[in-house]
């Protein structure tokens, strides 16, 4: 089977893998041809390219920056990507005839690319659907509902959702959400396929690294509680911050961010301002360094904004599970997340902007080691039973056998 992926988040060979990674990885080891079509920023300073990189072939094309930039650089880069990817596959793709078509949402507006490839290649469509746009933009006060750029992405979402065979939601959630809102849809084509990996081999006992914290400056004899990911708006960054300011002086807890986003420099400004000997901000780590941190670290932690009535599904918690960390989510209420991290027993929710229970939270998790561990092995075979892309894989290709 020829299967072509179109996905924002491809990450270059060296900045290491993710769930659209880990997935292609298994369509490749199960016997298929498998292409990707992403967007390389124009950040980057490279040019389109097409070339095989472990076995896929992937066409990355040139567009204008569209993550970790501000709203209007978004947009714009968004609105035209879609010819932008439609001229660089008429170059370089039209020679193969595909099977399946997957593709993941950001960005809503890769209708015009799908329908396209649909009509040329006579093939199944597969929404992998991590994104309620325009809805999660509407939340956060990024978009009004009711402005004419909301009215156009609506359509298109409304014609993402009309061209597509099948849509995998993250979460229950989600296809609940989705069938809510656009009764239009057949509920039949809609079902879950949650975020996947293929997760590295667990490790038995204490596998703790005292080098990696004595490099970056962090105590040895402290509780790590590592964030890594996005830090934009929709991370809610305001309690961030007010967490921050509540445990600055703590000396049995370290704070360790990793990430990059539109907020970053407003973490590090605030960070600059007073004195935060137990919190440590870095934009970038190569994946294998930033692996090392989950490796060592004691505790993942999880922000979304309180502002939410979509069903976000932060992929990291998948990073938290592999490595058997126990996890402190602080989200919205909407998000079934809270509702996985209680069945899985795997870690702690809390309201977002709640400052007391998130404390409580640290609290308990901080003082009792054996608790962390238990937590982080529950949360690793939640991970190994409804996670993996090998369960991913049988999910999307059942509709197509």
């Amino acid at each position: 089977m020829n299967v072509l992926l179109l996905t924002l988040a491809y990450p270059e060979n060296e900045e290491g893998r993710n769930i659209y990674t880990d997935l292609m990885q298994e369509f490749h080891s199960r016997g298929d041809n498998v292409y990707v079509v992403c967007q390389r920023e124009r950040r980057c300073n490279k040019p389109t390219e097409f070339k095989e990189e472990n076995g896929i072939t992937i066409l990355r094309v040139k567009t204008g920056n569209i993550t970790k930039t501000n709203i209007i650089e978004k947009v714009i880069s968004t609105l035209f990507i879609d010819r932008i990817f439609i001229n660089a596959i008429k170059k370089n793709l039209m020679q193969i005839k595909f099977d399946l078509l997957l593709y993941s949402t950001p960005p809503i507006t890769f209708e015009s690319v799908v329908k396209y490839i649909k009509r040329h290649n006579r093939c199944k469509t597969y929404l992998l659907l991590k994104d309620i746009f325009p809805q999660n933009a509407v939340d956060i006060g990024l978009m009004k509902k009711g402005s004419l750029i909301w009215r156009y992405f609506s359509a298109k979402e409304k014609k993402l959702y009309a061209i597509s065979d099948h849509i995998g939601c993250m979460s229950d959630a989600g296809v609940k959400y989705l069938l809510k809102h656009n009764p239009e849809i057949n509920p039949q084509k809609v079902g879950v396929c949650p975020n996947s990996i293929k997760p590295v081999p667990s490790k038995d006992g204490d596998s703790k690294d005292p080098s990696v914290w004595k490099k970056y400056g962090i105590p040895q004899d402290v509780v790590v509680f590592l964030y890594g990911g996005n830090l934009g708006t929709p991370q809610g960054i305001e309690f961030l911050l007010e967490v921050f300011n509540y445990v600055k002086n703590r000396k049995d807890i370290f704070f360790l961010i990793v990430g990059s986003g539109t907020e970053y420099d407003r973490i590090e400004r605030f960070l600059k301002k007073d004195s935060y000997p137990n919190i440590k901000l870095i934009q970038f780590l190569p994946r294998i360094e930033y692996d090392r941190f989950l490796e060592n670290s004691d505790v993942g932690l999880i922000f979304l904004d309180r502002r939410f009535t979509i069903p976000n599904f932060p992929s990291r918690l998948t990073s938290y599970m592999e490595y058997a960390l126990p996890i402190i989510a602080a989200t919205d209420v909407i998000t079934d997340i809270k509702d996985v991290i209680q069945e899985s027993q795997c870690g702690l929710w809390i309201e977002s902007g709640n400052l007391k229970e998130f404390i409580k939270a640290v609290d308990s998790l901080a003082a009792n080691p054996i608790l962390r561990r238990q937590q982080g092995l529950n949360g690793r075979r939640y991970l190994e039973k409804y996670y993996t892309v090998a369960r991913a894989y049988e999910i999307i290709t059942a509709h197509f056998k």
